[in-house]
């Protein structure tokens, strides 16, 4: 089978095991349905996901000049502490920047190898924690706009990561008496005061089933000095493919990028 197009991040629906869904332009393709079969990868080019262009991808998806210039590409997605839609203030568009920020959201811990902090849109669990690698997840905060939850993490990250090793990720270890949930009591002291009455501790532990398998060893390759690759497909954590070998391939990190795909 043949197919070809622009990569963008793979849709997901949680189940025992997740399910995942490679998007190539518009057409997903089951990637659960085909562990054990050979994938050829040919990467021929770029398609920015915002304007089209064929220019190098620069970063998340985004050619130059849409990163420093899409709304969907600011500053407030990394940090959304710099929100200012609730305020009326305009970074790059403000409707967008409403649609986006002036919404539900929470602030969770997630086990990722080690126990983080994020924030996410309500609309967006658990998508966010599957695309993370999150063995585990539980929300400890629900806000009523992006700039709330963000500065709950900036207070929260003085003393637990809020950044994904990818590797730790992929190595799948965890102890068995990892406990979010106490994790969860011990930073609530660290909430900034006028934010306390976000803070939720009635919230379930969220139990994530990725169909994969440690490897021996972790070879995390790019599309761009590996432009042709063959393997054979063995699981899927995050948003990595895991072919024989324990070479992985991170999808959320090729989106723009446009390939011919073989599958044999």
């Amino acid at each position: 089978m043949h197919f070809e197009g622009q990569i963008l991040k793979m849709m997901t629906e949680n189940g025992k095991p997740i399910q995942y869904f490679l998007n190539l332009s518009g057409d997903l393709l089951n990637m659960n349905q085909l562990f054990g079969r050979k994938i050829r990868l040919h990467h021929t080019g770029y398609q920015c996901v915002n304007c089209g262009s064929d220019e190098k991808i620069f970063r998340m998806g985004f050619c130059k000049k849409c990163f420093f210039e899409s709304p969907y590409a600011s500053n407030t997605i990394i940090r959304p502490e710099l929100s200012t839609a609730h305020l009326g203030i305009e970074e790059r568009n403000l409707e967008i920047e409403k649609e986006i920020q002036l919404q539900p959201h929470i602030v969770y811990l997630a086990y990722t190898g080690d126990v983080k902090v994020g924030v996410t849109r309500e609309s967006q669990i658990p998508t966010r924690w599957i695309d993370q690698g999150a063995t585990f997840a539980l929300p400890i905060a629900h806000t009523e706009n992006r700039y709330e939850a963000g500065m709950i993490e900036v207070a929260l990250k003085q003393h637990i990561p809020d950044k994904t090793n990818f590797r730790k990720m992929l190595q799948d270890d965890y102890e068995d008496d990892l406990d979010l949930a106490d994790f969860r009591n011990k930073v609530k002291e660290y909430f900034p005061q006028d934010f306390e009455k976000f803070y939720s501790d009635g919230e379930e532990i969220w139990s994530l089933d990725f169909p994969y398998e440690k490897p021996e060893k972790i070879n995390v390759f790019t599309l761009d000095k590996h432009p042709e690759f063959e393997g054979n497909l063995r699981g899927i954590k995050g948003q990595y493919l895991c072919f024989e070998g324990g070479f992985l391939l991170n999808i959320r990190g090729h989106e723009g990028y446009v390939v011919e795909m073989d599958i044999c």
